[in-house]
């Protein structure tokens, strides 16, 4: 029997708090600082700054998932929504049409809660929302929708990691699982292939943030992640010096117990084949020593293979 857990979101809305939260976030709009860009602009009136979306989110799509963690993804899916535009600009992106394009749908508060209880009602486990940084507000005004209107998945937060703290604290007791994707943790690849010489510094102090908020991952009898954190780490070519900081960060100063997934499924897209060493696929090799690395660290909760 599948276990379906309490939202954390629930007694905010019983309390009014996740209505005031709404509104703290929906005013950040008018001089945007949500992502650490800190545009500036007026989003409220539809400007739009480096992330390209203004009042509304857009969305690309909305459907139940069955390529994500297994803990997410379970027997019915994870219900993903991937929203359009994004913060950073990762030249390899293998969505640039959705982020660097922003290719989707206007979608105002009530048509994203029907989404959301639209993937409830498909037997989802969770909502999750994919690239969610740049619309914390938009996400804010549709779940207090859908939640009056029957939701109770839990929420997952699947970013890239260039988040603000002031963000992030919005969403204390709302998120419940938090899906940050650790690209580096050194300056020059960050500023070369994402257009973010402070990403890891960003990204440091936003998994510190996450993982005050809701500790380590919590997975059900049945296999269903409830709470938590769980890391992604996009292993690339010629970057494993980043793996092994990557590690030695999550194992010393987050939790030797954090739940990881080293991705392998790099693949040289977009503008990546102008610059080496991300012209390649990444080998077999690199992705057994990316393993290795994070198991030398002391990490041990793996999605997909087994510590040794």
């Amino acid at each position: 029997m599948r276990v379906r857990s309490v939202p954390s979101y629930l007694a905010l809305l019983e309390s009014g708090a996740l209505a005031a939260r709404r509104d703290r976030a929906i005013s950040v709009l008018e001089r945007c600082r949500l992502c650490p860009r800190e545009c500036g602009v007026n989003r409220a009136a539809g400007e739009t700054g480096v992330c390209r979306t203004g009042r509304n989110a857009l969305v690309a799509s909305a459907h139940p998932h069955f390529g994500e963690e297994a803990p997410l993804v379970g027997s019915s899916g994870s219900g993903t929504i991937f929203f359009s535009g994004c913060s950073l600009k990762c030249l390899f992106c293998q969505n640039y049409e959705i982020s660097h394009l922003a290719r989707g749908e206007e979608t105002p508060a009530k048509r994203l809660a029907f989404l959301m209880l639209r993937l409830q009602e498909a037997g989802c486990h969770n909502i999750n929302l994919v690239t969610p940084t740049h619309v914390v507000p938009q996400i804010l005004e549709a779940l207090e929708l859908a939640a009056r209107g029957g939701l109770r998945l839990p929420i997952v937060y699947n970013t890239g990691g260039y988040d603000s703290i002031e963000s992030l604290r919005l969403l204390d007791g709302i998120v419940d699982i938090y899906m940050p994707d650790v690209k580096y943790l050194s300056r020059a690849p960050a500023a070369e292939y994402s257009d973010a010489a402070d990403y890891p510094e960003v990204i440091r102090n936003a998994v510190r943030e996450m993982h005050r908020q809701v500790g380590d991952l919590e997975i059900s009898a049945d296999g269903i992640a409830i709470r938590g954190l769980l890391v992604r780490h996009l292993v690339m070519p010629g970057l494993v010096d980043d793996t092994t900081l990557i590690a030695g960060f999550l194992a010393g100063e987050i939790s030797r117990d954090t739940y990881i997934n080293i991705m392998d499924q790099y693949r040289p897209d977009y503008l990546a084949r102008e610059h080496p060493p991300l012209d390649r696929p990444l080998s077999r090799d690199e992705w057994d020593e990316a393993l290795r690395l994070a198991r030398a660290a002391g990490l041990h909760r793996f999605d997909g293979c087994r510590a040794l």
